[in-house]
Parts: C-alpha cells; sequence; structure tokens
C-alpha cells in the first residue's frame, strides 16, 4: 500500500473490512499505515462518493454509530450492518477487547466484532 495515496490507502483498509465485520476509524487509519489519523478517515468517508464503499462497517472506537441517533444516516448504518448479522444494540457494535489491546493477531483482532 506504500505507492498508494494516504486516501487510497484509507479506502483500501475499508475495502478490506470483511462482511459481517467492523472497525474502528483509528483501526482504519492504522491499517492504512497512518497511525493517528482517524479524522483523516473521517473526512475520507464523507467525502466518499463510490455507492459499493462499505463505509457502514467503520465505527467510533467505543462501537457507537458515529451518526446522531435520529438522523438518516443512522438508521441506514444500523440497517446494513444488521443485514450483515452484525449485532447493534443502542446504536452500538461491541468491540473485542483485543481490537482494544491489539494483541495477539493484529488483522483478526481488527476485524472481528463481538
Amino acid at each position: 500500500m506504500a505507492d498508494l495515496s494516504p486516501v487510497d490507502r484509507i479506502l483500501a483498509a475499508i475495502r478490506a473490512i470483511p462482511r459481517g465485520e467492523v472497525a474502528g476509524y483509528g483501526h482504519v487509519a492504522r491499517r492504512a499505515g497512518l497511525p493517528g489519523r482517524a479524522r483523516m478517515v473521517a473526512r475520507v468517508l464523507r467525502d466518499n462518493t463510490d455507492p459499493k464503499l462499505p463505509w457502514h462497517r467503520v465505527l467510533r472506537s467505543d462501537g457507537h454509530i458515529a451518526f446522531p441517533p435520529d438522523s438518516e444516516g443512522f438508521a441506514e448504518q444500523t440497517q446494513r450492518l444488521r443485514a450483515e448479522g452484525v449485532d447493534v444494540r443502542d446504536g452500538r457494535v461491541r468491540i473485542s477487547d483485543s481490537v482494544k489491546d491489539l494483541d495477539g493477531d493484529l488483522d483478526a483482532a481488527l476485524w472481528r466484532p463481538r
């Protein structure tokens, strides 16, 4: 990914999140080789025009959906995640503690919700 622009690296990291799994903005940034750039991930998602990008798989680090609870974006993200079998409760997906600790297999930890 080193030859790609930062935006392209972020998009590639988002596309790599498997169906039915999630990652935080910061996890996507680290995966793209841009540690500490979670806000850049958010900006890339905000500006995205690709309808096939699995944007709904990216959440806040605490597992919450970033949209306001009464918004169309919140409803759409919740619906898309549930359609993939992700357990969404009160706007939150439980992200494995191993993601937060970054112990063990990094790829497995980053992409596996609980």
